[in-house]
């Protein structure tokens, strides 16, 4: 058992913290900036809440975080009242947010000056994953201080690695998402293209599902997409700051990203039919408008 602060109890955060607690048994201590949903947390998990993330992160020997953007991260670390202030030596900061590699390395640096070590550990899996400790941990940092972190991450996760250095999990977890994108769009246009032939789309998912082309996509979303519903999964603003991400990163690495570009221009159609908060298999719904 270890000393743990869990800082952002989304809907992602709120589930991996459980489990650091339920499976873990670790002493727990959490911080949401709604105060009300860290008490919610701790009276069905039975840890402790903290009013700011340096009080959360005092004394631990982890610190995990999930939280929105750069900015986000930036504030509950660095920032006033943040987890940086109490981080103590040999501590270790595990970020599960979805950032850039930039503020990965930027961290890095941070906890390294105060004799402290940072993980950069961007997740994939979505809710369900979360809720069901089954998620996918791509991860940058020293090899060393891994093999001392992944047993704790082990407690929400199906499959943790190591990428390289710092900033290289988000790197991973930027290629996860050029991935899905491609993939969630070809699902979009082969249910589309279905329709209009007349065609059976449970059974001809059923059949294609099984060949070359089956993805985690088909399987979980296309009945769902196919009664056009988008409610249940990962939301077209949350994709949007992702494929910024991904963008930003490849003007500067000159990487060529033509589909992923195109993309996201999709789902900011999506966007401006008021789908925001749609699941990331909306795509398909711009083509049926």
């Amino acid at each position: 058992m270890a000393k743990v602060a869990f800082i952002g109890l989304g809907v992602m955060g709120y589930p991996m913290a459980g489990h650091l607690k339920a499976k873990g048994g670790h002493d727990l201590t959490v911080y949401n900036r709604t105060a009300a949903k860290s008490e919610k947390w701790a009276v069905q998990f039975g840890g402790r809440t903290a009013a700011t993330p340096a009080e959360a992160a005092d004394g631990a020997d982890f610190v995990f975080c999930c939280v929105g953007n750069d900015d986000d991260l930036r504030s509950v670390t660095t920032g006033k009242n943040g987890a940086f202030e109490t981080l103590k030596a040999g501590a270790i900061f595990i970020d599960n947010t979805t950032a850039s590699a930039e503020v990965a390395r930027e961290l890095d640096a941070a906890a390294t000056a105060r004799g402290a070590h940072f993980i950069d550990a961007p997740v994939s899996g979505g809710q369900a994953g979360a809720e069901n400790g089954v998620l996918t941990v791509m991860c940058g940092g020293d090899p060393e201080v891994f093999e001392r972190a992944k047993p704790v991450i082990d407690a929400y996760a199906r499959m943790v690695g190591l990428m390289g250095p710092a900033g290289s999990g988000q790197l991973t977890k930027m290629i996860n998402q050029i991935c899905i994108a491609g993939l969630v769009q070809g699902l979009a246009e082969g249910i589309h293209f279905g329709k209009k032939a007349g065609l059976n789309i449970e059974k001809v998912i059923e059949v294609i599902s099984k060949g070359a082309a089956g993805s985690w996509q088909m399987e979980n979303r296309h009945k769902t997409m196919n009664a056009g519903k988008y409610d249940f999964g990962f939301a077209v603003d949350w994709m949007r700051k992702d494929l910024d991400i991904v963008l930003t990163e490849a003007r500067s690495n000159g990487a060529k990203l033509p589909v992923t570009a195109l993309v996201d221009q999709f789902y900011a159609d999506v966007q401006e039919m008021g789908g925001n908060r749609w699941d990331t298999s909306s795509l398909l719904a711009r083509l049926e408008k």
